[in-house]
């Protein structure tokens, strides 16, 4: 009842700490200079190349009415007004997969309607966006965001894996239909060669090859930067932009077909140029919405109930996500008023018959993430600098310490005293600690090597990046020529890339793996770094907790196949947030379910199994569970040879001054 008690509370309260900073937020994106370039072109990508893709998955299922010109201009236009006028500008906004579910359903429910039909269904999803707008409008008046902290990491992960799921069965779909004619009548000439069954078949095989080309090639890109080969700035430029690199390498790869193979052939990205009348079109829709028939104006509230709550939980969680405790962020939240924003946004959308964007998932993080690394380099440089003099002045380690506090304050003058302290904590200790009784340095003590890792992350915290990367996917709109030159079955690749990238650090998907371990090979589990509740809950209730989210996921994957109440599937993630507090605790240990539920990913560092048993003989998996020839592989090269290890001369060395120190003098 307090929500109810204290309507726009949480609203004036987001505004009054945010206006407070308005103006910083400005300036501190302008002082970052060409420097800010870096992680907008980043996030530009990592936004856009998605926006791109489901723009043609949109397309394929509303029988061309919504294409790709759509999803970007949503993208731009709700960016921009988001970075200028939203609350965390650190949340990044664009189309989502749960949106082009909602659009498909909505679509395939009017088509079948004699008061819709494809003529109405744009307006119609008007009015779902009018009514989503009013119900976002009332939790953000009535402060519902205090009840962010249900949204725990269950409920979260489920939904996580849905869309995984559903970008994995997007991408088959997708290659299958490589081997079939177009579903959009209106891009098939049954008298082009491209549509004779043969070169339907090499379309198809050249798919295959395009989109696990396109995969594969993208998730070797990834972890660039702990290569062996290659400069540091090109793995880093590789681990950063490998991906839409990728796409443009395979795109580039499809034009060097023989001449004998027909246009059209690969099938590529078909989309209405945004100045055809075509796109035109939707920019009026307005007009037609009290052509929809008052039976439907007041149905399109069901779907709308939908809608809000799956936008208010998704746009929360990438807000909570992007300013996640770790990143030490200092402006204030505004969940409420982002609510807000966003209601208009939908609004705003509904009228002119685009998609509506939320914030999403994982560009939102990865937005704080860049930023971190920005702020980092300048604040690490300026601290190892100072450290490095005050070693030539054979400075004490208090000393030192004191000088890189002097220049952390300098750099970060927000800070008050007591967090300053508490931040550096980490710091001091690490220089303290590298100290003799004296207070003196080694002289083999490395500032960079030593204290690096220890320094605090700070973020540039302003709103010119956001807006700059939202102007770029506004540019895409007019670069549409250049996009439709992409092959469709990229575009497959990169859904599949998407489903198999997003798994990593998800515990759900961790514990699935753990499902199919078996109890003698579990000890492998812990030699490498692994998520705490491996070592801290019992194997069984990790098994059955597992089992349980599996069987839910089923039940939600399996509601998206439904044909009509299937625009219900965001009702099960709403129901197990009731689950988890209310049904959970009676069948899980409280500290069991806090672990398997933790708000943070806690990961501990591997431990060889030896030392395991020795702590725990319980856990099962020694040397003597190996067989003779799992031991021999690892004690012989692919040629046969058997390798000789012998101890390493740094090792020798140590080993032979250790020796001399405790010889007793004679």
């Amino acid at each position: 009842m307090d929500l109810l008690r204290y309507p726009f509370r949480g609203v004036v309260n987001d505004v009054k700490g945010r206006a407070s900073c308005y103006k910083d937020d400005w300036v501190a994106g302008l002082r970052t200079g060409f420097r800010i370039l870096a992680p907008t072109m980043y996030i530009f990508f990592a936004s856009a190349l998605p926006v791109i893709a489901f723009g043609e998955q949109l397309s394929n299922e509303t029988n061309g009415i919504l294409s790709t010109v759509e999803t970007l201009a949503s993208t731009a236009i709700c960016g921009v007004i988001h970075s200028i006028l939203g609350g965390q500008p650190m949340m990044i906004v664009g189309v989502a997969e749960p949106t082009i579910i909602m659009y498909t359903y909505l679509y395939n429910f009017a088509k079948k309607q004699p008061g819709l039909g494809e003529r109405l269904y744009l307006a119609w999803a008007g009015w779902v966006c009018i009514w989503t707008a009013i119900m976002l409008f009332l939790l953000a008046t009535f402060n519902a965001s205090n009840v962010i902290s249900r949204f725990t990491r269950v409920a979260g992960e489920l939904f996580g894996m849905l869309i995984t799921v559903l970008f994995l069965q997007e991408a088959i779909k997708g290659i299958v239909s490589e081997f079939s004619m177009p579903k959009d009548a209106a891009i098939v000439d049954h008298s082009s060669p491209a549509y004779q069954f043969q070169w339907i078949y090499v379309n198809g095989l050249l798919g295959v090859i395009f989109s696990i080309g396109l995969l594969y090639t993208a998730l070797k890109t990834r972890p660039a930067r702990s290569w062996l080969y290659g400069i540091g700035w090109l793995r880093s430029f590789i681990a950063d932009y490998g991906v839409p690199l990728m796409v443009i390498v395979w795109t580039a790869f499809s034009y060097s077909l023989p001449s004998t193979v027909p246009s059209g052939v690969p099938r590529r990205l078909f989309s209405p140029l945004p100045w055809e009348s075509s796109s035109l079109k939707h920019w009026t829709v307005a007009k037609d919405l009290f052509s929809v028939p008052p039976t439907y104006i007041f149905a399109a509230i069901v779907p709308a109930l939908m809608v809000a709550g799956l936008y208010f939980f998704d746009h929360s969680v990438a807000s909570q996500l992007a300013q996640q405790k770790e990143f030490n962020l200092n402006k204030p939240s505004a969940y409420h008023y982002d609510i807000l924003v966003l209601g208009f946004t939908v609004l705003l959308c509904g009228l002119i018959g685009i998609p509506p964007s939320n914030g999403v998932l994982p560009q939102s993080p990865m937005h704080t993430k860049s930023l971190a690394i920005l702020r980092g380099q300048l604040l690490r440089k300026k601290m190892i600098q100072t450290a490095k003099e005050s070693m030539v002045n054979r400075a004490s380690s208090l000393e030192i310490y004191g000088k890189m506090q002097e220049v952390f304050i300098q750099m970060d003058s927000k800070q008050n005293a007591d967090s300053v302290d508490k931040d550096l904590k980490s710091l001091k200790d690490a220089v303290l600690r590298e100290g003799d009784e004296e207070g003196k340095l080694a002289g083999e003590f490395d500032p960079r090597k030593h204290i690096e890792a220890h320094l605090p992350v700070r973020v540039n915290e302003q709103r010119l990046s956001n807006l700059l990367q939202s102007l770029l996917v506004g540019g895409c709109v007019g670069a549409m020529p250049v996009i439709k030159m992409i092959p469709t079955s990229v575009l497959w690749g990169y859904f599949a890339y998407m489903a198999i990238d997003s798994l990593p650090g998800n515990q759900f998907w961790e514990r699935i793996q753990l499902l199919f371990i078996g109890a003698s090979r579990r000890y492998r589990v812990l030699e490498s770094p692994h998520a705490s509740f491996v070592e801290s809950v019992p194997s069984r209730t990790i098994s059955v907790f597992t089992i349980l989210q599996i069987v839910y996921l089923l039940i939600c994957f399996g509601t998206t196949w439904i044909p009509i109440a299937g625009i219900l599937f965001p009702l099960p993630f709403f129901l197990m947030i009731l689950i988890r507090q209310y049904l959970l605790p009676k069948f899980f240990v409280p500290s069991d379910l806090r672990e398997l539920d933790a708000a943070e990913y806690e990961e501990l560092e591997g431990v060889h199994h030896e030392h395991t048993l020795e702590e725990d003989g319980s856990i099962s998996g020694s040397c003597d569970s190996r067989n003779d020839a799992e031991i021999l592989d690892e004690l012989t090269t692919n040629r046969g040879e058997l390798k000789h290890r012998v101890v390493g001369h740094r090792e020798e060395r140590h080993l032979q001054a250790h020796s001399n120190a405790v010889q007793p003098s004679v």
